[in-house]
């Protein structure tokens, strides 16, 4: 392709709205724009490296054994209303009417039609075990689309499904999709560390996440070095620390004047904050909750909506916490709630023995509290985000914490929606049994965005090879010569003749020009034709070099072809 043809609407200045290096980038170097929030077109340079992450995904997905098929993007409320998703997914779900009245959505995933379509066409054992996958357009009203497309409205989604005649199979089967998963962002030229997840709306007994490092992630990994345990902070277990304080000391109410925050009180009573436990007020479902970590600690959300079993979870406004507690936010404590709620507290909570909490009324607290003794009736669950430094839930060591970015995710899903669709199957015995599932997705967008986040400099992309959008770039210094115009035309046509997909930068620009535009967009190789090219010699630079190299055009030729050959 030549680059006077290309339609390549590069950027030198950096868009106000792009806050990370691949929102910034994808913009920069004409890779795509933006439609709407949350919505963006690929063009083509974009489209390219997405339809190469596309393949490998394919390639590999096939090779595990998958059969590909395509679903609509349009789908009808009932399969949702069956498996009760029509719900649990709230705003996130577009939904629409058509001219009959009839609702639909536009898919967020694709559970339901995929166990629809095998239970109207599959009943004997002997057709199982089946995995089957789809590329295929997603939408989800997302409520702060950012960071271009590692959050938006519509992307495109690789999901697959596995069918299995029990949980024995179901492993097996999850155990191929993970390797699958291990060569596809491997060939992707990403660090990735595989961690364990909460399942969300998905449902299911267990999952796992492939996360990116990256500092611009939106998840928290907890890790330990020493046994290799790894989750994201949505499902990592947070081991108690231990607690101080003195048991049996009487229940004292204190005028605390204007002390709200942990620091406030930290300040007034002069202890450490894990003498505090806050109390949260949330609405579950819109039905009011008290939830309790210590001072210094975060409530995990996440934990908590799966606790409660509700499918939409929010902090409770002013008004409704001096429904609840008596007192203005600030003061809100477990004993002797204004309107009795269902009180959950963190195991650190639950285990301390002299705690400072709110009084429930305006400027006052109560110390001494010991929960066992003075709390009405709690739960007691793991509620809190692990913090750096916490025990390891596997081998007590300390856990790190780094950000990532998710590109993949596989659901051990089991007999959720084959009970729900009554997807079943006939065993040797002519008996009916639920087909155990397992479901597993790849963000495409992401994984691309991903891609640029680990592989960028100052200058731009750094595309790894086998994503790249070209494999090579012939750059003719002044393309007003007509010996540097020859030699770059035939070492154009040479490497295409060979198999790549080659640019040929015909451009009549200045050479400072040309080499901005190549670095931003990232081509792996760069070959440059100059003035000794009447010498018949050119310079060969990788994209991740500092330097070029000078060498013979027979040379450059074999060099390039050696290197990107396999990519072909």
């Amino acid at each position: 392709m030549r680059v006077s043809r290309l339609f390549l609407p590069t950027q030198r200045e950096v868009p106000a709205e792009a806050e990370i290096p691949s929102h910034q980038l994808m913009l920069r170097a004409g890779l795509m724009r933006k439609i709407a929030s949350g919505i963006y077109s690929f063009l083509p340079m974009g489209y390219r490296t997405f339809r190469r992450i596309e393949q490998i995904v394919r390639e590999e997905m096939d090779r595990a054994g998958a059969q590909e098929l395509i679903m609509p993007a349009l789908l009808p409320a009932e399969t949702y209303m069956e498996s009760g998703r029509w719900q649990v997914f709230g705003p996130e779900m577009f939904r629409l009417r058509d001219r009959g009245g009839r609702e639909f959505c536009l898919g967020p995933t694709h559970e339901e039609p995929f166990t629809e379509t095998v239970r109207n066409e599959v009943r004997t054992y002997r057709a199982l075990p089946m995995t089957l996958y789809q590329i295929q357009h997603k939408y989800r009203d997302e409520k702060r689309p950012r960071f271009g497309v590692m959050r938006c409205r519509e992307f495109v989604m690789k999901d697959a499904y596995s069918f299995d005649r029990d949980a024995a199979g179901l492993d097996v089967s999850y155990r191929a999709m993970e390797k699958a998963y291990r060569r596809i962002f491997d060939r992707c030229g990403l660090d990735y560390i595989v961690v364990d997840a909460d399942s969300g709306a998905m449902g299911g007994s267990g999952s796992q996440e492939f996360m990116v490092k990256s500092d611009v992630g939106e998840a928290v990994i907890a890790y330990c070095d020493a046994c290799g345990y790894a989750a994201n902070d949505e499902k990592a277990e947070a081991v108690p620390a231990p607690k101080p304080g003195t048991a049996g000391q009487p229940v004292g109410k204190v005028h605390t004047p204007s002390v709200r925050t942990i620091e406030e009180l930290m300040a007034f009573f002069g202890s450490s904050p894990a003498r505090f436990a806050k109390t949260l007020l949330y609405l579950a479902d819109g039905v009011p909750v008290a939830a309790m970590v210590r001072g210094d600690r975060e409530l995990n959300e996440t934990k908590l909506a799966n606790l409660l079993r509700c499918s939409e979870l929010e902090m409770a406004g002013p008004d409704e916490v001096l429904r609840v507690t008596g007192a203005p936010v600030g003061f809100a404590g477990p004993i002797r709630l204004a309107v009795p709620v269902r009180l959950v507290a963190d195991r650190e909570v639950a285990a301390s023995v002299d705690l400072v909490v709110g009084a429930n009324e305006a400027d006052f607290h109560l110390e001494h509290v010991d929960p066992r003794r003075d709390f009405p009736p709690f739960e007691e669950a793991d509620l809190r985000t692990v913090a750096d430094g916490d025990a390891c839930p596997s081998c007590g060591g300390p856990l790190s914490l780094c950000r990532g970015i998710e590109v993949g995710h596989i659901f051990k899903l089991g007999t959720k929606y084959s009970d729900a669709l009554s997807c079943v199957f006939l065993d040797e015995e002519g008996k009916e049994n639920p087909m155990v599932m397992g479901c597993y997705g790849i963000g495409i967008n992401r994984t691309m965005a991903a891609v640029i986040e680990q592989h960028h400099d100052d200058h731009g992309i750094r595309w790894p090879a086998a994503v790249a959008p070209y494999a090579a770039l012939v750059v003719p210094v002044m393309v007003t010569d007509p010996v540097q115009r020859q030699v770059a035309e035939a070492l154009y046509e040479r490497l295409r003749d060979a198999g790549l997909d080659v640019l040929l930068d015909d451009r009549d620009e200045r050479p400072g020009v040309k080499f901005k535009d190549a670095d931003l967009v990232g081509i792996p190789l760069r070959l440059t034709v100059g003035r000794k090219a009447a010498d018949g010699l050119v310079e060969y630079k990788e994209r991740t070099w500092d330097k070029p190299v000078e060498m013979s055009v027979d040379e450059a030729a074999a060099k390039t072809l050696e290197r990107m050959g396999p990519y072909r």
